[in-house]
């Protein structure tokens, strides 16, 4: 479904975004996978290259919220692959810090990492999407729909992400270029499993298929978005979440 085209997935070491990355590899793209160390991102390559030695994986660990270091790198995969077809903006953190806790600090970890790198890396992309008719997907959240009991910039962060998504989707239409957005719901993560079982198990309950999602899941989403099955899909916010509505 993406024979040939050349990816770029953020927050790609783990979880999702290494499913991401593992989904696009097998339908033929090639990949690079961005993380926020070294030692991550070569863990990622070594894990992918494992199971597949043919993979055409790559990695960089650039800041995302530094705008030169982002746009040095870009042109750097620019070089290597002649083009660049699909920026998946999927880094980011939770919080589930109550208000009255609630610092400075874990507001500007929250916002840097999961609104300025989306808003970041879009900038610097927007140039190489333009050569190619490209696509870009944003990681948001069911939160960002229905809001959570605890952690209030959390969904903030992903309703930012859903007002990008839409924006960009209509600036950037007369260039060729569709935005769009999964929206997870509750899925097998390292980040959802670090949440308090208090707010993980009544999710659970809401949700009708009587699941939790799987990486997989989310990925398919992120497949069909980036494919060209979904050519005139754009500014849109894909839940995937078991029909969780509450």
């Amino acid at each position: 479904m993406l024979n040939e085209k050349v990816a770029i997935v953020t927050g790609g070491t783990r979880g999702i975004g290494l499913e991401i990355v593992r989904t696009f590899l097998n339908n033929g793209a090639k990949v690079v996978l961005f993380g926020s160390k070294e030692e991550s991102v070569t863990n990622a390559l070594n894990t992918l290259k494992a199971e597949n030695e043919n993979y055409e994986v790559s990695g960089y660990y650039p800041k995302l919220t530094d705008i030169n270091e982002v746009k040095k790198v870009f042109e750097e995969v620019k070089n290597k692959y002649g083009k660049i077809d699909i920026l998946v903006n999927n880094a980011g953190v939770s919080s589930s810090m109550k208000i009255e806790n609630h610092t400075m600090e874990e507001y500007d970890r929250v916002v840097d990492t999961n609104i300025k790198s989306t808003f970041v890396c879009s900038n610097a992309i927007v140039e190489y999407l333009k050569e190619t008719k490209g696509v870009i997907l944003n990681t948001s959240s069911m939160v960002s729909i229905y809001g959570q009991p605890s952690g209030v910039m959390y969904p903030a962060s992903k309703y930012a992400i859903n007002g990008i998504t839409k924006s960009l989707s209509r600036e950037l239409a007369p260039f060729g270029i569709r935005v769009n957005a999964v929206a997870p719901g509750v899925t097998e993560t390292d980040m959802v499993k670090a949440l308090p079982k208090e707010m993980i198990e009544p999710l659970i309950k809401t949700i009708p298929l009587g699941r939790i999602g799987t990486p997989k899941d989310i990925a398919n989403a992120f497949l069909f978005l980036a494919s060209d099955m979904a050519s005139y899909v754009t500014g849109e916010i894909l839940q995937v979440d078991g029909a969780a509505r509450s």
